[in-house]
């Protein structure tokens, strides 16, 4: 080889070693950034073209280095590959996470992570947890190209969510054994005979968790409640199942006893005085407790002056004390079907803080000058004292303003329900969307037995209330929001986050499908179109489902420090401040205006904010409670109806089976696929449907049926049904 050559050679050779320099620079850049950007959008996915662009990476080269580095990721078990070329960060193999652990009926479990997915947890690797305590779990894998998800084994209980447990006594002798009541439990407690606490084979009981030292956790029976299929054992259950518990504590009813019952002058001087000013109650017929009120009177300059009178609840519940603390505990008051448990004790909520007709009360009020065009001109917060000229109740009052009874204060209802409307107007308007679900109640036999289930009807007069109760909220935590900007001050939001547009997206291909035109994927006016939808299906028969679809795509509305507004109100600033004897966080909103106002700024928001969770946790548990109650009732109420036929309207659809609710009572069963013997049937998720391999015939969510009751069973609260056929589509 020649001199001249060997520049040449040792040039091309350095080539060589600058391009692999600047690929092993491509590869380790990309497996940085990549990381990067999947670990802070942990919840979302991405497509390897989508990355390109959120990297600014156009060429093809890095294209295709992009998904080469993804699939080397994604073996390293650093990045989950989801189906159609999609990927996610993911949980390294045997890390150990800590969170709440969320048990299904069906015997597996989730670890649910805030900022990433949930990790599935087969039910052999459930060890001694129950559903929601807190535990740590090991990541066993990560979701490769043939595995669905990321699973975990828990290695150990750190924390308890109950010790409280419903069951029945099950097999008393030398051994004694508790069944639970709740599904998610599926192995038996086993209980010393000495610990029975007088409890007889086959009683419910509520029992406390003692330790897991054995092949069964070990419990003693803390209460006999009564025999199974009793109306107060079966609700007394239910409170408890919840961690409700229907009676208060001796010390906390003594406490109430001896809060004064007077007025004293000292402070009646301190408050605005409304006794000689128009006002009343309007609640439902069967209500104890009145917390607010609304008084009205018409100004020198022709405007209107609307007082929203809230129960001061505040003023006699302390921080700290024996009631305080109990009512934290509870956050909440409980409604099942035949009784409120009060968050409150009766001495309050019934009476000291019950806004009840003729009688002198002190409230913490929300005042608003307004015009005819319901626009608010002046607004005056705090403390008062106000006299209930009367109390309506839900029915009197319509009769009122549709003008079929004489009753009194027309003139006033009449002018409020204006206004009423006016601010409705204005809310949809500006974005709040009009959902009005169907609820039920039920007509009891002196024992409890259902005799008929009833559809709720909401008229004019609980919207004119539910109208005044937003104004209030919304007008005092735009107040607070407002006026203490510099710096923010810790406040009780209600919030509302945006809609899932994935699932939005899904509402829509389902509302297509009864000729239900809307189009979720241009940007804005998006609560519009979700009440443009509602209004359109209104009065049809695919109304409830589709409205039930339309709020599962909802994001729920919790308490928080963090202001983001509410979006299905379309409020920019909103709180809870017009139930303080039954919501805790309106008393703590009562108690932070009134401090605020007087300009005492120290309020801590750590804790503050961990005040709220709890209240929103609880809020949840209460709501599930009510679920409850109302479902073990409509098993009650058909349990003698079985063989019996009814049409129906498919409510939900799992790979086991389809929900139908009954039009007759808005009672919901099940049709398992075993059951359909015409042919053998697959659930197709995207399509909402059922399938017939054979015969095509497809079953959609929506459609009408007509089924039979084939079973109930009170104990698990399920209705078991058949189909008989499929309705043609009505018309409206």
């Amino acid at each position: 080889m020649s001199r001249r050559n060997k520049p040449s050679a040792r040039k091309k050779t350095s080539g060589k070693k600058k391009n692999s320099e600047k690929s092993s620079n491509l590869d380790k850049f990309l497996r940085t950034e990549l990381l990067d950007f999947l670990k802070r959008n942990k919840k979302s996915n991405y497509t390897s073209k989508q990355l390109s662009v959120e990297l600014q990476l156009f060429n093809q080269v890095a294209n295709n280095k992009i998904r080469s580095t993804l699939d080397r990721l994604s073996e390293e078990g650093k990045v989950d590959y989801l189906e159609k070329g999609r990927y996610q960060y993911a949980a390294k193999s045997g890390q150990e996470l800590v969170g709440k652990i969320q048990v299904t009926n069906a015997g597996f479990a989730f670890l649910l992570m805030e900022n990433e997915e949930d990790v599935f947890i087969n039910p052999t690797n459930i060890g001694k947890a129950m559903d929601g305590d807190t535990v740590k779990v090991r990541v066993l894998e990560t979701r490769r190209k043939n595995s669905k998800r990321t699973s975990g084994e828990v290695i150990e209980v750190v924390a308890r969510a109950r010790t409280e447990f419903v069951g029945i006594v099950d097999a008393v002798g030398k051994t004694a054994f508790i069944v639970a009541d709740d599904p998610r439990i599926k192995m038996e407690f086993y209980v010393n005979p000495d610990n029975l606490n007088g409890a007889q084979n086959g009683e419910k009981v509520l029992v406390k968790f003692l330790n897991w030292d054995r092949r069964s956790p070990e419990v003693a029976v803390l209460q006999v409640l009564g025999k199974p299929g009793e109306n107060n054992t079966e609700m007394h259950a239910i409170l408890f199942q919840y961690g409700f518990n229907p009676e208060f504590p001796r010390e906390v009813e003594a406490e109430a006893a001896r809060i004064p019952q007077d007025f004293p002058a000292k402070e009646v001087a301190k408050r605005r005085d409304f006794r000689d000013i128009t006002t009343f109650t309007i609640d439902p017929v069967d209500a104890k407790d009145f917390d607010d009120a609304l008084s009205y009177r018409t100004l020198e300059n022709g405007h209107i002056e609307v007082g929203i009178h809230i129960a001061d609840v505040s003023y006699y519940v302390k921080p700290g004390g024996l009631i305080d603390k109990e009512a934290f505990n509870r956050a909440t008051s409980v409604y099942l079907v035949d009784r409120t448990v009060p968050m409150l004790p009766e001495t309050l909520s019934n009476n000291l803080c019950s806004l009840r007709p003729n009688e002198d009360k002190f409230t913490y009020s929300a005042v608003f000058e307004m015009d005819e065009n319901a626009t608010v001109h002046k607004r005056w917060f705090g403390r008062t004292l106000i006299h209930s000229d009367y109390r309506f109740h839900y029915g009197e009052a319509e009769q009122v303003l549709k003008g079929e009874l004489e009753g009194p204060f027309k003139t006033e209802l009449d002018q409020l329900n204006k206004l009423a409307y006016k601010l409705r107007d204005k809310r949809f308007a500006t974005g709040s969307i009009d959902f009005d679900t169907p609820e039920v109640k039920f007509q009891l036999d002196d024992e409890g037995k259902p005799l008929r289930v009833i559809k709720k009807e909401r008229g004019d007069s609980n919207r004119l209330i539910e109208d005044f109760m937003l104004l209030a909220n919304r007008e005092v935590a735009t107040f607070i929001g407002n006026k203490f900007t510099n710096p923010p001050l810790p406040f009780v939001y209600r919030v509302h986050d945006q809609p899932d547009m994935e699932k939005l997206g899904r509402l829509a291909e389902f509302a297509k499908a009864f000729g239900h035109l809307v189009n979720f994927e241009e940007e804005g006016h998006t609560s519009e179109r979700l009440n443009a939808l509602i209004h359109s299906v209104e009065g049809k028969p695919e109304q409830n489902v589709i409205e039930s679809i339309a709020i599962r795509s909802m994001a729920k509305a919790v308490y928080t420090i963090h202001n983001i507004g509410h979006y299905g109100l379309g409020f920019t600033h909103y709180t809870h401040f017009t139930s303080p004897i039954r919501r805790y966080p309106d008393l703590l909103v009562h108690r932070l205006v009134e401090k605020y106002l007087h300009e005492d700024y120290a309020e801590n928001p750590v804790v503050l904010e961990e005040q709220l969770k709890h209240s929103s946790s609880r809020e949840r548990t209460a709501a599930e409670a009510e679920r409850a109650s109302i479902k073990y009732k409509q098993v009650e109420f058909l349990e003698d109806k079985v063989g019996e036929e009814y049409d129906g309207i498919i409510s939900g659809m799992i790979e086991s089976g389809f929900f139908v609710e009954l039009k007759e009572n808005l009672c919901e069963g099940m049709v398992p696929t075993w059951s359909m013997e015409d042919d053998h049937y697959v659930y197709e998720e995207k399509m909402y449907a059922m399938v017939g391999r054979n015969t095509g015939q497809i079953l959609r969510l929506g459609d009408s049926v007509r089924v039979r009751i084939t079973g109930t069973d009170l104990r698990k609260r399920n209705i078991d049904m058949a189909l008989v056929e499929k309705l043609e589509k009505e018309t409206a």
